[in-house]
């Protein structure tokens, strides 16, 4: 019985490895960071979850770093791209607005993005429609590129400021009613003002996306007719 146990479990593995993939591979490093983070992600790990040796991985992938490569790639690919032709300000609005939903559901992925060299297909695509949805609306190649960057720029701030800041939304006015104590409204008038604001229920101090959005694309759309 057992020996028959240990030929289905190496039959299974078998069959297992047969059908693994860069694919697969990458799609499991994906769950795994959502679920657990970037920072916990290994090759002994992933192997584990894929039911194979962590040096099995190596006939897909190279090396985590192309692990990292790939699944920013991945989620590259997820971010709505904008048209050529059009509306602009709108294709830009729905881009910003895709990036932020996606980078959202992972976590993980704007640190990446910021601090890697990314090149990879669906990167590559991202970012040359952005850049021709610009040039094609007007814009300089050098003014397209100050107004791609500031705008991902503000998404992806915007974005880790939300991933990581300390409150709910419902603990807002909570928390400001018990560090009112801390800023006296005679050393911080404004602060205390704001402060009061939110304790009252006058301002619930949400913050929208869509609010910094429109500021900078009304700036750009005025820089765009004066070019």
């Amino acid at each position: 019985m057992a020996k028959k146990s240990k030929a289905n479990r190496e039959k299974a593995g078998k069959k297992r490895k047969v059908s693994l993939s860069k694919e697969t591979v990458l799609r499991t490093a994906i769950q795994f960071a959502n679920q657990h983070g970037i920072e916990s992600l290994s090759m002994r790990k992933l192997g584990e979850l894929l039911g194979v040796e962590a040096m099995s991985l190596y006939n897909h992938v190279s090396s985590k770093d192309a692990i990292l490569d790939g699944i920013v790639d991945i989620v590259a690919g997820e971010i709505e791209l904008p048209e050529l032709d059009g509306d602009w300000k709108n294709s830009m609005r729905r881009r910003a607005v895709s990036a932020h939903n996606v980078l959202m559901r992972h976590p993980w992925a704007t640190m990446l993005i910021v601090s890697r060299p990314n090149v990879g297909p669906a990167m590559l695509r991202y970012v040359d429609a952005t850049i021709g949805c610009l040039v094609e609306a007007g814009f300089s190649y050098a003014m397209a590129d100050h107004a791609w960057n500031a705008i991902d720029s503000y998404v992806y701030g915007f974005t880790l400021q939300k991933l990581n800041f300390p409150f709910q939304p419902d603990e807002y006015a909570e928390v400001a009613k018990a560090y009112l104590p801390q800023i006296p409204a005679d050393e911080y008038p404004y602060l205390n003002g704001m402060s009061q604001e939110m304790i009252s229920g006058h301002h619930d101090g949400l913050h929208e996306l869509q609010f910094g959005l429109d500021l900078i694309l009304d700036g750009l759309e005025r820089l765009q007719r004066g070019q």
